[in-house]
């Protein structure tokens, strides 16, 4: 028979439906592959993980990247970054989930360009560096809203410092009689 490649194949049947002994004249083979003793791993994988139904999306935070890009854009233009932030529904007094009053002070901002790219060697002994051409850089801005605690600064993301609950108190208006 052939099996489009240069050698035959020799198949007995010993009147099994499905048992099969091959005698093909190659020499038994050695001890190949990762499973192979005394052979180290070269590199490692992760298993395919069955697959889930993904846990449900909140639309609110969905797109919440794109609403901090835009907030961002915006806060950097505003006139008047005060009620750019109302706007935004940032609290400047606001109550976090353990029932912590934060007090806002100050808004960052923060470009980063990543320039340069860190990869572990095979086998692990070591690390490589390659600085990337100029289509690989990527730029982004941060964004950081600094509250205080009473005791220390934190530093909270877009989505966070929105999630804060508003404490800020009311502008009091007084009516002159």
């Amino acid at each position: 028979m052939h099996r489009g490649h240069d050698h035959d194949h020799h198949h007995h049947h010993d009147g099994h439906a499905h048992g099969h002994h091959h005698h093909h004249g190659h020499p038994a083979p050695g001890p190949v592959g990762h499973n192979a003793p005394g052979v180290k791993a070269a590199q490692w994988q992760t298993p395919h993980l069955p697959h889930e139904p993904a846990p449900p999306v909140d639309p609110r935070a969905a797109d919440m990247d794109l609403v901090e890009t835009a907030f961002l854009e915006g806060f950097s233009r505003a006139p008047d970054p005060v009620s750019f932030l109302r706007l935004a529904g940032i609290a400047f007094v606001g109550e976090a989930a353990d029932g912590t009053r934060l007090h806002l002070l100050r808004v960052e901002t923060e470009d980063v360009v990543d320039v340069g790219s860190v990869m572990p060697l095979l086998g692990g002994e070591g690390l490589r560096y390659d600085p990337l051409p100029s289509r690989m850089t990527s730029h982004r801005r941060r964004l950081g809203f600094l509250y205080h605690d009473g005791a220390t600064v934190r530093r909270l993301g877009f989505a966070d410092a929105r999630a804060l609950a508003d404490r800020t108190d009311a502008a009091r208006i007084d009516r002159g009689h």
